[in-house]
């Protein structure tokens, strides 16, 4: 089967390797769609971060480079292993793509997503969605409904990232949250806000970003910071009190600035995005308002809710795809449009049997 292979920075190569084996617990699952991650693009740009590197095997997987990539995927379930009998197939499904240690424990409560030496499928190992065939251990797994586009779907693991995001934020319904940055996971973040009935303001700069924002409903309240005074609207908008709560989403400080800046006394300001830079913070102004810093990783037990969102026509992820694309095309119009063209897309999804 076809294959997106990472082996070193700039190095990732298109190849056909062995079909994977559906063992005991696991589900086989031919791969519909996958999405382009930023995090692909700074594997490819600058790795490997999360890849193990080549000889250096993660100790979970026991793999390293190359390695298949690809995490956010959807697919139909075409075998199932023994031992697996709540999943049948012809399935729709989308994967929570965790590579987490067996003896740790993943319930309700269970912070598996900060445990030692924790990677994702399509990075650490285990397979990926850049391929035409996965096997996936049953518990991250989960099933959707077939009435969810499975391009769409492909969608769902990202919309988790933001889902998380406002988890870990506190926000409720009737606050007013503050989006730094109109990128994929600002976007979508911005649509589960929407869904949970916050008042959303997002900042972008990029024309196609603004549009997107706009087009697709996420945002009431779209501002470039080049183009008005942010804290004269923020302070209209929200009579003069600041927003509730705040969510950096660009890995720039500026932006990272006017959220604390912006945000009242006693608000939340969550950090989601991965930096590759240190940052600074004004800690003064966060101790004088006593303000909240959190940072947020993945998801945990999040998949649940979020794909209850989009089957009950919460959040609609189609304008959100912007390219569809064969594997063959995952560096000519993947890579090359989200590096070098990056603000004209939103979301590339792939292809692998095209």
């Amino acid at each position: 089967m076809k294959a997106a292979r990472f082996y070193d920075k700039k190095d990732i190569r298109i190849e056909d390797i062995p079909e994977p084996t559906v063992e005991p617990g696991t589900v086989g699952i031919d791969v519909a769609w996958c999405g382009i991650c930023g995090t692909d693009l700074h594997e490819f740009m600058e790795g490997p971060i999360f890849i193990p590197p080549c000889g250096h095997p993660h100790p979970i997987s026991g793999e390293s480079a190359p390695i298949t990539m690809g995490h956010e995927f959807s697919g139909v379930v075409y075998e199932v292993g023994e031992g697996v009998d709540d999943i049948e197939v012809g399935q729709h499904v989308v994967v929570e793509p965790y590579i987490i240690a067996d003896d740790v424990p993943t319930g309700e409560g269970d912070d598996y997503h900060l445990s030692e030496n924790m990677n994702f499928i399509g990075l650490g190992g285990r397979g990926g969605g850049l391929s035409e065939k996965i096997a996936v251990k049953r518990r991250w797994v989960h099933p959707i409904s077939e009435d969810i586009p499975l391009d769409q779907a492909a969608l769902i693991e990202p919309l988790a990232v933001g889902y998380h995001a406002f988890v870990r934020s506190g926000a409720k319904e009737g606050d007013v949250a503050l989006v730094g940055g109109g990128g994929p996971i600002g976007l979508m973040l911005s649509s589960v806000l929407k869904a949970k009935g916050l008042t959303v303001i997002l900042t972008e700069l990029s024309a196609a970003r603004k549009d997107k924002a706009r087009e697709s409903g996420v945002a009431d309240h779209v501002l470039d910071p080049t183009e008005v005074d942010l804290k004269e609207e923020v302070m209209k908008i929200t009579n003069d009190r600041g927003v509730d709560v705040a969510f950096e989403c660009s890995s720039v400080n500026q932006v990272l600035d006017s959220l604390v800046e912006l945000t009242k006394p006693a608000g939340v300001v969550v950090i989601v995005s991965i930096w590759s830079h240190p940052a600074k913070i004004s800690v003064h102004s966060v101790v004088m308002k006593e303000l909240d810093v959190r940072g947020t990783i993945g998801y945990v037990n999040n998949h649940k809710d979020t794909i209850e969102l989009v089957e009950k026509g919460l959040v609609n992820l189609e304008p959100f795809i912007t390219q569809r694309i064969k594997l063959d095309e995952l560096i000519s119009e993947g890579f090359d449009t989200l590096i070098n063209n990056n603000e004209s897309a939103v979301k590339i999804i792939v292809n692998p049997n095209l």
